[in-house]
């Protein structure tokens, strides 16, 4: 993942060049100018974050209009282009559309084709609560997925700009990122079925054909319209207690606390260790003394000292994670629960994003997902992904909610909900070694509402996979169907 200077120094370098690129794809960016066009009223005051060169702007004659770009350089053609003197309605500004440094707030707020190069979508959509009003909308549009190789192909073969690694989103993707952030979606859709200029043709597939249920779907481009949500009351904050399932991840502990946010009124860190034998335990125990009086750290053992024989590890992989999981909430001090994997191939510093969406009320339960954002090279074999997906829309049918990751190891629940899934266990029986489908399946039956919120997953840097492929992927699918017969056939 490129860093903000580099992706700074990315689209500086691109800047001379972007007006040829336009050119070279004219029909794509008049339709994108028609159709915000369409949506955007003369006279209204506009935000275009990621404006480029500025034309998108100066296209939707706003009596307001503010272009906000990384790149000075895109900046500086786009004040050349569109002086000051000619245009005094217009203004250019340098800077980071995740933390974008504006004041005042502007009828509309235009994302084009800029959700795909940001690295933190999360945070820009939260930025545009501080300049939209509650009657302004937000206009997004970005590129289909199912169009990623051929874009990809068309960068190789200069057909297109070129560009570093992006975010292919789904518009359920989108629509998820805005409803953590407070937007509501009103509307959406597709166009572009034929996305070259040729007369008559480009009319018929694009106006008529494209538009066909089904066949609309298929469109290079999608969009969304969204609106504020009312403000309410400002949410009370809470205490929280993360829980931490560690075995054999001694050099991944010190940078585990760290890095672990603060958050709410008070954080604990509860480290529940599996029998480990990699020397993880005396380094929890080190990084409780190093850290004490500035944060708050302890040690549970899922198996008390001295009682795990000399087949402890046949044990471990008996009572498994999801026995760490309950023994660690059981121990919690705190109001808001968060599971986090010692193994930091998800960022301690996402956390805030669960906690946020919790109080905030977007969920009850708060499940992480890993299948938005590109991952990096080594974060996730092939086959890996291609189950996760397929469990993913297994899942979605069991719960009656959409999920997208089911087995990302960050989670997040109140005490509360928490307590009324445990009541109900039951009802499933003790099936799950892996902690995710007991509160998955418990949520779904006690109608709590499961959100999502798509993270960042990097490769191991310290210790070994804890999950079998094969074995677990047994085991997934006849958890599965359990929670068919107990939830769908009952």
């Amino acid at each position: 993942m490129k860093t903000l200077a580099e992706k700074r120094a990315h689209f500086d370098a691109l800047a001379p060049g972007r007006d040829g690129w336009r050119r070279r794809n004219a029909f794509y960016h008049r339709f994108v100018e028609r159709l915000l066009g369409f949506m955007v009223p003369r006279g209204a005051s506009v935000l275009d974050l990621g404006c480029g060169t500025g034309d998108l702007l100066a296209s939707l004659r706003p009596s307001r209009g503010v272009g906000l770009d990384l790149s000075a350089r895109m900046v500086a053609l786009a004040r050349a282009k569109f002086p000051a003197d000619r245009h005094p309605e217009l203004t250019f500004v340098a800077g980071d559309a995740e933390a974008p440094p504006l004041t005042g707030t502007f009828d509309f707020v235009i994302l084009s084709d800029l959700l795909t190069e940001l690295t933190d979508v999360w945070a820009a959509l939260r930025a545009l609560r501080g300049v939209t009003h509650e009657r302004s909308r937000v206009v997004v549009t970005t590129f289909n997925p199912l169009w990623e190789p051929i874009l990809r192909l068309g960068q190789r073969l200069g057909l297109m700009m070129p560009q570093h690694e992006q975010n292919w989103l789904h518009l359920d993707d989108v629509a998820t990122f805005l409803e953590l952030a407070g937007f509501e979606v009103v509307r959406e859709g597709r166009h572009l079925l034929f996305p070259k200029g040729v007369p008559l043709l480009s009319t018929f597939l694009n106006r008529w054909l494209g538009q066909l249920p089904g066949l609309d779907r298929l469109g290079l481009l999608t969009w969304l319209v969204a609106r504020p949500l009312p403000e309410g009351p400002r949410p009370q904050e809470r205490s929280v207690t993360v829980v931490l399932c560690c075995r054999n991840e001694r050099g991944n502990i010190a940078p585990s606390v760290a890095r672990m946010p603060e958050m709410g009124t008070h954080t604990e860190i509860l480290f529940v260790d599996g029998n480990s034998t990699d020397g993880t335990v005396e380094e929890i125990e080190r990084v409780i003394e190093a850290w004490r009086g500035v944060k708050d750290v302890k040690l549970l053992h899922q198996v008390p000292p001295g009682s795990a024989d000399g087949a402890g590890h046949g044990r471990m992989l008996r009572l498994g994670k999801g026995d760490a999981v309950r023994k660690g909430f059981a121990a919690a001090s705190g109001e808001v629960l968060m599971i986090c994997d010692a193994d930091l191939t998800v960022p301690p510093e996402e956390l805030p994003k669960f906690y946020q969406a919790l109080i905030e009320g977007r969920g009850e339960l708060i499940n992480g997902t890993r299948l938005v954002y590109p991952m990096e090279k080594d974060a996730m074999r092939t086959l890996n992904k291609l189950a996760n997906r397929l469990f993913g829309l297994l899942f979605t049918w069991l719960c009656g909610q959409r999920l997208r990751d089911t087995l990302c190891a960050n989670k997040v629940i109140g005490r509360e909900d928490y307590a009324r899934i445990a009541a109900g266990r039951e009802h499933f029986g003790d099936f799950d070694p892996f902690g995710d489908f007991d509160l998955l399946f418990g949520a779904a039956r006690q109608g709590l509402r499961i959100a999502e919120v798509p993270i960042r997953y990097r490769e191991r840097t310290y210790g070994e996979v804890k999950i079998e492929r094969f074995r677990h992927g047994l085991l997934l699918l006849r958890m599965s169907l359990i929670a068919a017969l107990k939830l769908k056939f009952r």
